[in-house]
């Protein structure tokens, strides 16, 4: 076959301050290269958009280097093979990679995994069994320690990752779970589809006062997506030996000055609390069990999910940072597929 002669990818222009703008990234054209001995060019078909994302624009020292400027982005991606050089990979294999914001990608084959897209739909190896759903498992798992019985609560409850949290927790015998979400529409997913037993939107009071009503005999696991003001009311709720995993401080993502919240921090002592960070390429050992039990709750229909799916290359930017904003029920992902 004739392979294409240029495709467009996403550059990242400027750092951007506090909350990103569209003029901070440029949608360019690139040439397509052909691949080399032990190499493959994949036609991508989805792209995930993650608030991690929004660190990598910074420059500054972190886990994962910074995206350079004008050049381009980086992140989770599902694609067809048009072009194979290396050995196990043919063209039409489905493959899950990581230089996503591009139409097309030429890499190293050590740097993709090979995934079925008659096992499950291709979007779901950028969610609910990729690595969203890793993070969840493994941070109120392994991270959070959680057992039966425990009570717990999850910010951020109608993305990605805590919906996926609030129902493992749930399928794993907890006394009661209950998450925060940004709408109404959120809380009815959360308690209607999801089994949550309460949920409430942290725009209509204060987010302790809300969790209180909502657990009013305290919580064991705080799973946090969200920092500040939710961290503190968790701290608050929670129990002696109760336990915190910080996945994500969404809130303070675009922030320019420091967050007040938690002010609260001494109730560590007092209540031994743990609070431990996590990230999810810590725990791929997980990945064959997590796989095999998700995979498991998908097919029997107990595990549920949702994906907001935006079309179009040019519209990546646009979900990311919509995604900023809790704009997505779910996964948020860019569809290429057309």
């Amino acid at each position: 076959m004739t392979l294409p002669a240029t495709g467009r990818e996403w550059h990242l222009t400027a750092r951007p301050k506090g909350w990103p703008a569209p003029e901070d990234f440029a949608l360019r054209e690139a040439p397509v290269r052909a691949p080399g001995p032990g190499r493959i060019l994949v036609r991508n078909l989805y792209l995930s958009v993650d608030p991690y994302m929004r660190g990598r624009m910074n420059d500054v020292k972190s886990y994962v280097p910074p995206y350079r400027l004008d050049e381009p982005m980086e992140g989770g991606a599902v694609g067809v093979v048009l072009a194979s050089e290396a050995e196990g990979y043919a063209p039409g294999d489905h493959v899950l990679h990581g230089l996503g914001w591009r139409e097309y990608a030429t890499l190293d084959a050590r740097h993709a995994a090979k995934v079925s897209a008659e096992a499950a739909p291709p979007t779901t190896y950028l969610g609910v069994l990729g690595m969203p759903g890793l993070t969840a498992y493994a941070g109120l798992l392994e991270v959070a320690s959680f057992k039966e019985g425990d009570a717990v609560f999850v910010s951020g409850a109608a993305g990605a990752v805590g919906g996926l949290v609030g129902q493992i927790a749930r399928l794993k015998g907890a006394s009661r779970v209950v998450g925060s979400a940004g709408s109404a529409e959120k809380v009815r997913l959360l308690t209607g589809e999801y089994g949550f037993d309460a949920a409430f939107d942290y725009h209509d009071g204060p987010v302790a006062r809300q969790l209180k009503e909502a657990a009013p005999e305290g919580i064991d696991v705080y799973f946090d997506n969200v920092g500040g003001e939710h961290l503190e009311a968790a701290i608050g709720s929670l129990k002696v030996h109760g336990r915190v995993a910080v996945c994500g401080m969404i809130s303070q993502y675009n922030a320019t000055e420091p967050s007040a919240a938690p002010r609260n921090l001494a109730l560590v002592v007092g209540k031994r609390l743990r609070i431990q960070g996590m990230l999810v390429k810590d725990h791929s050992d997980l990945r064959p069990r997590f796989t095999e039990e998700v995979s498991g709750w998908l097919r029997s229909g107990e595990l549920k999910y949702h994906e907001t799916v935006v079309e179009g290359i040019g519209n990546a930017v646009d979900a990311f940072l919509g995604m900023l904003r809790g704009r997505n029920t779910g996964k948020m992902i860019v569809s290429l597929d057309g």
